[in-house]
């Protein structure tokens, strides 16, 4: 089955998408859908490394490397000094927010460092973080909407990452404090009207909120920090931490 999602990945992942959001807009080659293509090949490449697997491992390195450098090229604006939204795109998307959380990058890479100062200059309203500029018609729909509770968590884990503790906790707090009185979150919070709006409740933005939980504990190692650690120092880390 791996094999067959890897060869639909070889095949697909150039052509452009509707991206994470699903968007109305048209579609175009969105950096994080590209990510992600990396991030299906990278772990089937683990499973042969790491479990012995079979597979054309050496045609996998090829293509991750490929897609890799593309995204660095076509995703990154070196005028913004960010990753955008899209190949050729101006506008930022908080869903690159992911690039160091799956791996791609490390956080503290100059490249990540001018996308997370971007977004928190273009993309925040009132200490949360809006998926994208909605004034920018990719999605076909009208602008405005409440800012993306997930992204404001994805935030915090490339604050954690970069060493910026005190940032990090700040904005896991500021997710918890609007939480109902059961503790549930809906998928966006509006910060003119100080409410939750949209899907609720939405396992989305409680899922993202345990992960930044544990990736600020210093009691566990965190899902961000076992890939950031499996992105530099090779497949013998997770090896030994299975054992």
């Amino acid at each position: 089955m791996e094999r067959r999602i890897v060869d639909v990945l070889e095949s697909k992942w150039r052509e452009p998408d509707e991206g994470i959001w699903e968007v109305r807009g048209g579609r175009r080659h969105f950096v994080h859908s590209k990510v992600m293509a990396w991030v299906g090949v990278d772990r089937a490449i683990r499973d042969v490394e790491l479990f012995g697997f079979d597979g054309p491992i050496e045609r996998w390195r090829a293509l991750r490397d490929e897609i890799h450098a593309e995204v660095c090229r076509e995703g990154f604006d070196d005028e913004i000094g960010a990753f955008t939204q899209a190949y050729g795109a101006k506008e930022l998307d908080a869903a690159t927010l992911m690039i160091p959380l799956v791996g791609f990058l490390p956080a503290d890479d100059p490249r990540m460092l001018g996308t997370v100062a971007a977004i928190r200059e273009r993309l925040m309203e009132d200490g949360f973080v809006r998926r994208y500029d909605t004034g920018s018609n990719v999605d076909g729909l009208p602008g405005g909407e409440g800012a993306f509770l997930p992204c404001t968590c994805w935030l915090a884990d490339c604050l954690a990452l970069q060493g910026q503790e005190a940032e990090a906790r700040a904005l896991f707090e500021r997710v918890l404090s609007v939480r109902t009185d059961l503790g549930l979150l809906s998928e966006e919070y509006d910060p003119a009207a100080r409410r939750l709006v949209g899907n609720f409740p939405q396992a989305f933005s409680h899922v993202s909120l345990i992960g930044t939980a544990r990736n600020l504990s210093r009691d566990v190692v965190g899902p961000a920090e076992r890939r950031r650690r499996l992105g530099r120092r090779g497949p013998g880390v997770l090896r030994r931490g299975l054992r």
